[in-house]
């Protein structure tokens, strides 16, 4: 009888022991230690402008892959050149100014109710 009891015993401690240790050890601010942090990171990414001479180049990361509107104007507003790209991860362009007509010129990109703006002058 007491061999039973101690068989008893013994199973329900290593039964609990086996229950408790499924859940994990717990780690700092009570989150198991291996579990992976769920959260997102949310990422701003503006485009790029880069100059070399008189060229603009562009390169833009979208990653939601929505709508983005290239448009280049002179100095007095008028459009010379406007492209709409859609479903591209990445989007590449390069302007010359090379062959243009003296003038300011701005380049503006609209991303995500967003516009980013890189101004050149043509001499």
């Amino acid at each position: 009888m007491k061999v039973s009891i101690k068989n008893t015993a013994v199973a329900a401690l290593l039964f609990t022991t086996v229950v408790g240790m499924a859940n994990g050890p717990k780690g700092p601010f009570g989150k198991k230690s291996f579990e992976v942090e769920k959260n997102l990171i949310n990422v701003e990414l503006d485009p790029v402008f880069t100059r070399k001479g008189q060229m603009i180049l562009l390169n833009i990361l979208n990653l939601d892959q929505e709508k983005v509107t290239i448009k280049v104007y002179d100095s007095e507003g008028r459009v010379v050149f406007k492209e709409i790209v859609k479903g591209e991860l990445i989007i590449e362009k390069a302007f010359s100014f090379e062959e243009a007509y003296a003038d300011k010129y701005t380049v503006v990109v609209i991303d995500n109710n967003q516009s980013f703006k890189e101004r050149i002058e043509v001499k």
